[in-house]
Parts: C-alpha cells; sequence; structure tokens
C-alpha cells in the first residue's frame, strides 16, 4: 500500500474515530459524572481529553511508514 493510500485511510478513520469518540465522551460526562461534583468533573474531562491520544498517535504513525521497498532497494514503480 502507499503512503498516499495510508494517509487517506488514515485521515478518514481519525475522523471518524474522533467523532465516535468525542458523541461517547459526552454522554459518560452527562450521565455519569455529572453527579461526581466539581473535582470529578474535572479528573474525569482531563482524562477524557487525553485518552484519545494513543489511538490517533497509532493512526499518523501507522500514516507516515514508508512505502515498501523491493528486495533490491528501490520502491514499487521504480524502473530498473
Amino acid at each position: 500500500m502507499t503512503i498516499r493510500t495510508r494517509k487517506f485511510i488514515g485521515t478518514v478513520a481519525t475522523v471518524f474515530y474522533l467523532i465516535v469518540y468525542c458523541l461517547i465522551a459526552m454522554v459518560i460526562g452527562n450521565a455519569v459524572v455529572a453527579k461526581a461534583g466539581g473535582l470529578g468533573q474535572a479528573l474525569y474531562f482531563i482524562a477524557a481529553g487525553f485518552a484519545w491520544l494513543p489511538v490517533a498517535m497509532a493512526l499518523v504513525r501507522w500514516m507516515q511508514r514508508p512505502d515498501d521497498d523491493d528486495e533490491d532497494g528501490r520502491s514499487p514503480g521504480q524502473a530498473r
């Protein structure tokens, strides 16, 4: 798979993931954490604000991976 294709798939996946993640975090925050008081809310939203990062970082790392090379060091589309 080329880096260009990975970037397209990764971008779409990241946007979809963030939309779903934010909706779930808001529902949990509204249903459960709203009754926890100010400190509980602050701790939840700080944790929820950072919890999406590992998945996004893994997607970006995957998107930036270089194209597979042939056994002689050339890229798949390069002339010999």
